[in-house]
């Protein structure tokens, strides 16, 4: 089964904000192979995070934060960023924002 992609507007600013367009075409490569499998890739979150997953793209630098619609076939991408633990880019504090704002489809 193939699911279809879905990046909202933040998480395309995100992914557009790489000033490297090589980094970008790799993450945007991870991206688009979530339409095969998606839940098999990644790993779960946990804690207020739980019904997203996250995939590592570069080593482990860059994150990739989604949810599965199994109903609706699609995986829906929330955010692109880099882990910085403790600090206001952590792409997990900014997921954890678009979440109480409700911008997460």
């Amino acid at each position: 089964m193939t699911y279809a992609i879905k990046l909202t507007l933040t998480a395309q600013a995100m992914l557009y904000d790489v000033r490297d367009r090589r980094i970008m075409g790799k993450i945007r490569d991870r991206i688009d192979g979530l339409a095969y499998e998606p839940e098999k890739q990644g790993k779960a979150l946990v804690g207020d995070l739980s019904s997203f997953r996250r995939l590592t793209a570069l080593g482990r630098r860059y994150r990739i934060i989604y949810r599965v619609d199994r109903e609706k076939l699609r995986v829906n991408v929330v955010g692109v960023g880099i882990r910085k633990e403790g600090d206001k880019s952590d792409i997990y504090h900014l997921a954890r924002k678009l979440i109480r704002l409700g911008m997460t489809l």
